[in-house]
């Protein structure tokens, strides 16, 4: 009898990057807003605090697509798509329709 455990860790699984870099910005923006919410920041400062959550989540989201991919994509996959067969008659068919 095989075991699941032998080939996939349990209660892992792949970070979809996108979900990451989303959540990332939004917890930024929550902080922001309640940074600015509370009086804490005021005025000139908030020009300079509403960018970084954008690109604190980009610059994650680049190091994980770096990072992630050659381990995803590592493996080459070579003939799991077969070719179509061409037939005598679908050759046929084809010359006929450039003919007319």
């Amino acid at each position: 009898m095989s075991d699941m455990r032998d080939t996939v860790e349990a209660g892992r699984h792949p970070v979809n990057i996108g979900h990451l870099v989303m959540g990332i910005a939004f917890v930024g923006l929550a902080v922001v807003w309640s940074l600015i919410a509370n009086d804490v920041v005021e005025g000139r400062d908030v020009r300079w605090l509403l960018p970084i959550p954008w690109v604190l989540a980009g610059a994650a989201g680049l190091v994980l697509a770096a990072t992630t991919t050659r381990r995803r994509h590592g493996v080459r996959h070579t003939g799991w798509l077969e070719a179509p067969e061409t037939t005598e008659t679908t050759r046929t068919t084809e010359t006929e329709e450039r003919e007319s």
